[in-house]
């Protein structure tokens, strides 16, 4: 028998959107039950990592319509434009909530928000707490979530699937990591806020626990997964760990430059034009690779592959230690310099993922029940490339969006027979206690997943072609096969990490089959779809979303309208 708790909201994943949606739903009625699942600690949520800021306008020189047209542009034509709209007008009120919840966010003299340059914007939009914005913001929200006496937190509960009944989403069953024994945790709706999967590659910016979690969970269940192809590699990460450089040192005036001390984003055509650092990631990260692959990348002794160099010294101390103290810190622990004195060496590194769990403007996927908000979802707000700063607003924007409308939802539902919800979790305790300790075949998780990364940044890099995809699609359906021959050499229950890496490769798996199929069907560039044998964007084939859906006999494609408005597709430059 599984322990049965139950709830009116189910959130599974503890970062900002997740907090954000339990903010919501108890705000907007107190007395409801909510559970907020987590497989960390809250405060070891991802969102705590992030550096640079949070996109909403502030100044008296920007407006909706500029944020608006910079996100429209920046996605290259793939975002929904009512989800755009929506998202700008709302992004002032979140973060100015976020202000009044207690979150420092920097000041100009005046006493007004202070804001800085990020790459494709028009102005300077980026409200930022010095370079630790990411964790400040998840103070405030875990902080203020505690305010709630109707938030029942399962922190280490690990979640392995959705308890789904004729097609109604009605719970989830999770791993106490704690403990090993299974929980059906029961619920009215369910949000997906579980972050992205960036550890599907093997250069990223993100933690450990990034692994694809609730998009597989989503897909397991015949939701599509939207946009997959697009994944966004950032400019600059640190040689060796991919630790994250954030955009802010561009922001803040810092330069890129190759091993001949050229500020090639000026001097060389890279279709930025007069922006040079301040241009769109993608752009950036393509950037760097072309002077890589010409031969002008630095060289740094015991360190395999070369780098740009991201230069801050014109910068200054003062300033540096005012507004970037953190990228100091990383800069002198993990790469060995002192920003302030040399150059930092960097290479794009795998950021963040466009697409994910498709859903709709108020957060609702296919499945009745089942939401989902933040980087786990693709509301369309990114489409083939996300500008910097806009995806902390995102999670707050939709996180209360899907909080809301959860919480809307449930008045006219009811969890119904429990019968069939608890024999699932039951039906899943059973698995992984199968699975925990397996001696099936001589495969080993590290080696499985260090080929998953290894294909992967081979058919899904900066740069992509079809042979490479289509090759990345066949290895991907291989390694899925060796799976089911990994052996466990860990068969106990009490913080068995070995089990819980397990079932993250599966997870990761599931991701990778979706970006893979995604991928190899858009034959054209578009964002940070870059395909060396189709280098152009092609809008009268290809100006949709691509949907992935899971099957027994392997993914399905199908394709899904963009939601154009008033700004039409054009030639992307700037």
């Amino acid at each position: 028998m599984v322990d049965v708790s139950r709830h009116d909201v189910v959130i599974v994943g503890g970062g900002g959107a997740g907090l954000r949606a339990a903010i919501a739903a108890s705000e907007l009625n107190p007395e409801i039950s909510i559970a907020l699942v987590s497989k960390v600690y809250p405060m070891r949520s991802h969102t705590v990592s992030a550096e640079g800021g949070a996109a909403a306008i502030a100044r008296d020189d920007d407006s909706l319509e500029m944020h608006g047209y910079d996100t429209v542009k920046g996605s290259d034509f793939l975002g929904d434009q009512d989800v755009i709209q929506y998202f700008v007008e709302q992004a002032p009120k979140e973060l100015t909530r976020l202000e009044h919840w207690g979150c420092p966010w920097s000041r100009n003299e005046d006493g007004s928000v202070a804001t800085r340059a990020f790459g494709g914007m028009s102005t300077k939009r980026t409200w930022y707490a010095t370079d630790k914005v990411g964790f400040h913001m998840l103070h405030t929200l875990f902080q203020t979530s505690m305010k709630f006496g109707n938030v029942d937190r399962y922190d280490e509960h690990f979640v392995t699937k959705l308890l789904v009944d004729g097609g109604v989403c009605r719970g989830v069953a999770a791993l106490d990591i704690r403990t090993g024994e299974m929980k059906a945790i029961l619920g009215k709706a369910v949000i997906l806020t579980t972050g992205g999967g960036g550890k599907v590659w093997p250069f990223t910016t993100n933690g450990n626990i990034k692994t694809g979690d609730g998009m597989s969970l989503a897909y397991r269940e015949g939701v599509p997964l939207k946009d997959m192809e697009f994944v966004q590699y950032h400019p600059t990460g640190l040689p060796g760990t991919g630790i994250l450089i954030t955009e802010a040192t561009r922001g803040e005036g810092g330069y890129l430059l190759n091993n001949e001390g050229e500020r090639f984003l000026v001097t060389r055509d890279y279709g930025v034009g007069n922006k040079a650092e301040l241009g769109p990631r993608d752009m950036i990260s393509r950037a760097i690779t072309q002077e890589i692959a010409a031969g002008r990348g630095v060289e740094i002794p015991g360190k395999p592959g070369r780098y740009a160099h991201l230069d801050l010294r014109h910068i200054g101390e003062e300033k540096i230690m005012a507004r970037l103290p953190f990228v100091r810190e990383l800069s002198k622990a993990y790469a060995n310099v002192d920003p302030v004195h040399e150059p930092i060496p960097i290479r794009p590194v795998l950021h963040y993922m466009m697409g994910g769990v498709d859903t709709d403007i108020e957060a609702r996927t296919s499945l009745d029940g089942l939401y989902a908000a933040g980087e786990v979802a693709c509301v369309s707000l990114n489409g083939a490339n996300r500008l910097g700063s806009n995806s902390l607003t995102e999670c707050l924007v939709f996180g209360a969006r899907a909080g809301e409308h959860a919480t809307e939802y449930i008045k006219g539902a009811s969890v119904g027979e429990e019968g069939p919800f608890v024999q699932q979790a039951e039906a899943e305790a059973a698995r992984i206690d199968a699975f925990r300790g397996r001696q099936r075949g001589g495969e080993k998780i590290a080696k499985v997943r260090e080929d998953m990364n290894t294909a992967m940044e081979d058919g899904t890099g900066v740069y992509r072609e079809q042979a490479s995809m289509a090759k990345a699609v066949k290895d991907i359906a291989e390694l899925r096969q060796r799976f089911e021959q990994v052996s466990l050499d860990d068969s106990s229950k009490i913080f068995n990490t070995e089990l819980i890496a397990g079932l993250e490769l599966g997870n990761m798996l599931d991701v990778a089959e979706a970006v893979t199929w995604a991928a190899v069907q858009r034959k054209e560039s578009r964002g940070a779809h870059a395909c060396s044998d189709y280098p152009t964007r092609n809008d009268t084939e290809y100006l949709h979303h691509s949907l992935v859906y899971h099957s027994p006999e392997g993914p399905r494609f199908d394709k899904k309208e963009v939601t154009l408005g008033v700004w039409e597709p054009e030639e992307r430059k700037y």
